[in-house]
């Protein structure tokens, strides 16, 4: 997470900056943070020890064959973007 204004926090996915609700995240945040966002609502802080492992997960994920559907999700958020990555 990199900032916050008023409920909504501004994060990089993967250099894709986006903007997150804040209104259901289940616990507090603040910039320095990871999320899992679903749908543009932050919906749980990753603790930090489980960061390196979500990002390994995410990495392999990207890396995975074409067919498998929360690698396409992940795809799709990144090709969606207008923001230049």
């Amino acid at each position: 997470m990199i900032s916050i204004d008023d409920g909504v926090a501004t994060v990089d996915f993967f250099g894709v900056k986006r903007l997150v609700r804040l209104d259901v995240v289940d616990a507090p945040v603040g910039p320095g943070d990871y999320v899992l966002n679903h749908v543009g609502f932050a919906i749980r802080r990753i603790p930090a020890e489980e960061i390196a492992d979500t990002l390994a997960l995410y990495d392999e994920l990207l890396r995975s064959a074409s067919d498998d559907l929360l690698a396409g999700d992940v795809r799709g958020e990144l090709d969606a973007t207008e923001v230049p990555r």
